[in-house]
């Protein structure tokens, strides 16, 4: 039987009716949620995020502002930008724009972000509270996985889990949200390229996660028949005919967007597979909405610390 999709825009609709009601409850008790997305240089794929962003905020009756800076923007210019926002008042929440130019060192800018308006939830002392499962806040493409892979399969614990891809935003993040709970953990294996058989680690995964930028990664005979496939990779693909040949669309070739997990093989072998665009890509702003509400709330992580 083909595998159930996992359409992430009605899970992301049922979430935003509550963060809607927390959003409102904010606003009524004086601590509006305002989110700022600071950007440097020029990027189309930025440019299309931050408008779901703005939308998102729009709808929720949340706050949004940019802090645009061009491309010739020293680091030091940036960061001074980063200071501004982290002591704004109004603004509870920011999230810096990937990919930044080459010659600012995007670690540098994460460090120097108020961690109580991380909305990211990658600076240091976010990613530390994570390894120690008292983090409100998560990495938001990282968060949306696990939140998609909750919704079919709501316990994780004694699972086997496979994540495909190491990065700190996603394959890490999403092992780290896996150990949260002493009782309901899964069992995470995360694979990289030095990984020597990966086709071994994948075909006994309860719950895949891929995150590579490598399309056709995955195949079918590399998942376990029954498995949950969280797809999260993204690739600019040509479109080919019959023989193989491009497609010319305007007198260029035609390119689609697929993910890591070559689909058609993969959804006659799993249970649930994330489709690629429309999967994970309509959580991660929800998550985004959520981290800074959670912000807003007026959490300081500082204040729960050692010293208590």
């Amino acid at each position: 039987m083909p595998a159930l999709l996992l359409q992430g825009e009605p899970i992301a609709e049922r979430l935003l009716v509550g963060l809607r009601e927390e959003a409102k409850g904010l606003v009524a008790a004086g601590r509006a949620p305002r989110l700022a997305a600071l950007y440097v240089g020029e990027n189309r794929a930025s440019r299309l995020y931050m408008k779901k962003q703005r939308e998102a905020c729009s709808a929720l009756g949340i706050g949004y502002e940019t802090a645009a800076l061009p491309v010739e923007s020293t680091e030091e210019e940036v960061l001074a930008e980063v200071r501004r926002l982290n002591n704004d008042a109004r603004v509870s929440g920011i999230i810096v724009q990937m990919p930044v130019p080459p010659h600012i060192d995007s670690r540098r800018l994460r460090l120097h972000l108020d961690p109580a308006k991380d909305v990211e939830g990658m600076h240091p002392e976010s990613m530390g509270r994570l390894v120690y499962g008292t983090s409100t806040l998560a990495p938001c493409t990282a968060s949306a996985a696990v939140e998609l892979a909750r919704s079919v399969r709501p316990s994780f614990a004694g699972l086997d889990v496979t994540i495909v891809g190491h990065s700190e935003t996603v394959g890490k993040a999403i092992a780290l949200l896996l150990l949260q709970s002493p009782f309901e953990s899964a069992t995470p294996t995360v694979c990289h390229v030095a990984t020597r058989d990966l086709a071994a680690h994948t075909r006994r995964a309860d719950v895949l996660f891929v995150a590579v930028g490598k399309a056709g990664l995955v195949r079918g005979d590399m998942i376990k028949p029954g498995a949950t496939v969280i797809d999260i990779g993204i690739n600019h693909v040509d479109v080919l005919d019959e023989r193989g040949m491009p497609v010319l669309e305007g007198g260029k070739t035609a390119r689609r967007i697929v993910g890591d997990v070559l689909f058609e093989e993969a959804a006659n072998v799993c249970a649930h597979i994330t489709p690629v665009p429309g999967g994970v890509g309509p959580l991660t702003v929800v998550m985004l909405i959520r981290n800074t509400i959670e912000c807003a709330k007026g959490i300081d992580r500082r204040r729960d610390s050692v010293s208590h």
